[in-house]
């Protein structure tokens, strides 16, 4: 326990510290060409900078190739600092952030922090620069003190994320051998208030377009047509009843449940007097991770076929996503050590859960790897007035240092 009194009292001292890299951080916009950016590589040096003048030793590059973006690649850095053991803790954060969308909203510039009443202010000063901070200054804090951790800690910044990961962890995973089976991986960029939420497991994720294929007509004569969007209306109303057929109750999860919700719906034809010969809406399906989306498609199937025999039209649909995630077991090591941290930082009770959004963990879990989502925030990401709150910055930044203790923390 002494290393971690020692540790904490340490970063109680590094406020000043951790503000002044959220704000260098904050001013350099890095975002996704698909955002109107160009990428994460400006920022990368600046952290790159800013880790040799902090003491941290060089880290490695992993450079995925992007001609979309001027320098040709979207970077990926992995800062290493040796423990007693092989096994290592990684602690895995973006460089990427979102645009800040409407500027009227801001009470302030996203791209300057701005600290007040115990807040920092700014466009991704909580998602992801909270978790990137902290883990900074708990590597740090063993280098300052001499202190040795248990495990080896890896420090992983990764582009892309915010965009489908497709430059950042899913080329990692495909093109580099990073990760060991004991390794323990953490990625603090989701969670709570109360800092209790480890988040284990998704639900699976299929989003479809469905498109409707009638006969246009106008609309005084419906018998020389066929409605399309009468015909998707209810394609739509009886899609949304497979909820009872996948029903299932899980509560690791909120909802508790599968969904398969009709979304967004396309425009047809201009004028109210014309019946539409097509009709196009979305289906977000988010299903407990019991059932295959191979079910849920077959489903789906059987129910379209219902409706065009019904009502004479043809039904065809394109699938937009489908993510299917296994989930982390919860007396994982990397669950059963985190809860400690946690307990020992916090004096919270850790609890796992589940959630129904898709988040980078399923990348790590579907390739072998058990992975935990958590950190202690109030969910400000992608909204105007962003924040992070200073009181989670330290104390994430601590709870990270005891997972890194490991067994020395106790």
């Amino acid at each position: 326990m002494k290393n971690l009194e020692t540790i904490q009292t340490w970063l109680a001292a590094q406020r000043g510290r951790m503000i002044d890299l959220q704000k260098k951080l904050a001013a350099c916009q890095a975002l996704a060409p698909e955002s109107g950016g160009d990428g994460e590589f400006e920022k990368c040096l600046l952290l790159e900078k800013e880790l040799a003048a902090l003491g941290l030793p060089a880290g490695e590059r992993f450079d995925a190739p992007d001609s979309r973006v001027s320098a040709g690649f979207r970077p990926n850095l992995v800062v290493t600092i040796p423990g007693r053991r092989s096994e290592a803790v990684w602690i895995m954060t973006h460089l990427d952030v979102v645009p800040p969308g409407d500027l009227s909203k801001w009470d302030s510039n996203p791209w300057t922090v701005v600290e007040k009443d115990g807040k920092l202010f700014g466009r991704g000063v909580e998602d992801n620069q909270q978790g990137l901070v902290s883990s900074v200054f708990a590597a740090l804090a063993f280098v300052e003190n001499g202190i040795v951790p248990d495990y080896t800690i890896k420090l992983l910044f990764v582009a892309d994320e915010e965009v489908g990961s497709t430059y950042g962890i899913r080329f990692l995973l495909e093109h580099h051998r990073l990760f060991g089976a004991e390794d323990l991986i953490l990625i603090p960029d989701g969670g709570d208030p109360a800092g209790d939420a480890m988040e284990i497991a998704e639900k699976n994720i299929l989003w479809l377009r469905i498109t409707t294929r009638g006969v246009q007509t106008h609309a005084s004569r419906p018998d020389q047509g066929v409605n399309a969007h009468l015909a998707g209306c209810a394609l739509a109303l009886e899609l949304n009843a497979l909820e009872q057929h996948f029903n299932a109750r899980d509560t690791l999860f909120e909802p508790d449940r599968s969904t398969i919700q009709p979304t967004r719906k396309e425009a047809n034809v201009p004028n109210v007097n014309t019946i539409p010969g097509e009709d196009v809406f979305y289906l977000d399906c988010r299903i407990l991770p019991r059932y295959s989306l191979a079910d849920v498609l077959d489903e789906i199937s059987r129910t379209a076929k219902r409706i065009e025999e019904r009502y004479r039209v043809s039904i065809s649909w394109r699938i937009d996503q489908q993510i299917e995630s296994k989930a982390t077991p919860k007396d994982a090591p990397v669950v059963l050590a985190l809860a400690r941290a946690i307990e020992l930082v916090y004096g919270a009770t850790a609890r796992p859960i589940g959630v129904g959004g898709g988040t980078v963990a399923a990348e790590l879990r579907n390739n072998g790897y058990n992975a935990v989502v958590w950190s202690r925030m109030d969910e400000t990401a992608h909204q105007p007035n962003e924040y992070c709150v200073l009181d989670y910055l330290c104390g994430d930044a601590a709870v990270m240092a005891a997972l890194m203790l490991g067994e020395a923390s106790e």
